[in-house]
């Protein structure tokens, strides 16, 4: 009989704080960590004012021995510098204060390092709050890299309710096209036999139903709506977490996202130069297209979306027709290896305009 060797290991945040005025119990959830007296901040200069020297306080008067390092951008050079800041002056455990960029860049010093780190987001733009993943910017877009899950997460309600509210809508919009990423990896478990997470998969779908069955809770202004959308985008990284791999979270919904950051930024509609997306944003409407490809019920995640106030339309996203074609067109260079619902040599360009007239999208 054959020795059975199969392993597998799954890290997960051993606690999770979410609520009012939750960065007070920073100093209690350090000394339950456990890891020791030097702990170094990674904030950016506005998170600096809206909670990095709030929680620096907090710390040194629990007599801490606080370090911080101010990030500008989520690249390879921070990266090393805070590794090797950290290495310098020993800390054994990173706090991570700030949005997506500042989350990631402490996590993969973090996974580098081997040191353990505790997620503190000040806005809820997406699911790296509590993923295993991190993005980095590159010349020809971003890079997603492998981390670590944060030992911890602390999401102070109030401090994220201060952030514009596209950037709810945003994370929202990134957990909801969990519908269409659960949907690729099955068919690549049906057709590539592709290993495939009934826990994993259930969490991703659990964490984008909670906010289709709550979407009119979920509004600007309100607090409420910042613990619903946390709450899921905290179960979509842990679903990560148990799969072993981004699977659950994403598939060719978010290679359309990256293909448009690699087509570039700068879009100019009827006179007016947007911001670039979000990459929630993106992933959304991607989701349309995709969940139509499949067969299911794109209409509802597109109704979803624009309660949500999330963009479903190029227009609202800020993105040229053009440059949709051409993303949907392309999306599947982005990660070959990934079997989608684009298949393997990807969409025509016909097939790639009737998708988009007919979601709407263009």
């Amino acid at each position: 009989m054959e020795r059975f060797t199969k392993s597998k290991t799954m890290v997960f945040p051993r606690e999770i704080i979410i609520g009012h005025n939750a960065t007070q119990q920073i100093a209690e959830l350090c000394n339950r960590i456990g890891s020791g007296d030097n702990v170094l901040v990674v904030d950016d200069k506005k998170t600096k004012k809206l909670s990095g020297d709030e929680i620096r306080k907090i710390l040194s008067k629990a007599n801490y021995n606080v370090k911080e390092v101010v990030v500008s951008a989520p690249t390879v050079n921070e990266v090393n510098y805070v590794i090797n800041y950290s290495s310098k002056n020993n800390i054994k455990l990173l706090l991570g204060v700030g949005g997506g960029s500042v989350i990631d860049v402490t996590k993969l010093a973090a996974y580098e390092l081997k040191k353990p780190f505790v997620s503190v987001p000040t806005s809820a733009a997406h699911d790296g709050i509590a993923s295993p993943r991190a993005s980095l910017k590159h010349s020809k877009g971003a890079v997603s890299k492998t981390a670590v899950s944060p030992l911890a997460v602390l999401a102070d309600t109030k401090i994220i309710m201060k952030a514009p509210y596209k950037m709810l809508a945003s994370g929202c919009a990134d957990v909801i096209s969990n519908i269409s990423a659960v949907m690729d990896w099955e068919l690549a478990h049906r057709l590539k036999g592709e290993e495939f997470s009934t826990h994993g998969a259930v969490l991703a779908r659990t964490a984008a139903e909670m906010l289709i069955q709550n979407v009119d809770d979920i509004r600007p202004a309100s607090e409420e709506s910042v613990w619903l959308g946390v709450k899921a985008m905290i179960v979509s990284g842990v679903a990560m977490s148990v799969a072993g791999n981004t699977r659950p979270a994403s598939g060719a919904e978010h290679m359309f996202s990256h293909m448009l950051d690699h087509l570039g930024p700068g879009i100019l509609l009827k006179g007016r130069r947007y911001k670039k997306p979000l990459h929630g944003e993106q992933c959304g409407v991607g989701a349309i297209m995709m969940i139509y490809l499949h067969g299911g019920d794109w209409e509802l995640i597109k109704r979803t979306l624009k309660k949500i106030g999330a963009p479903t339309s190029s227009e609202e996203l800020g993105v040229s027709k053009k440059k949709i074609i051409e993303a949907l067109i392309r999306a599947h260079e982005i990660r070959p290896e990934r079997y989608t619902i684009l298949g393997e040599t990807g969409l025509t360009e016909d097939a790639a305009k009737k998708l988009a007239k007919t979601t709407g999208v263009i």
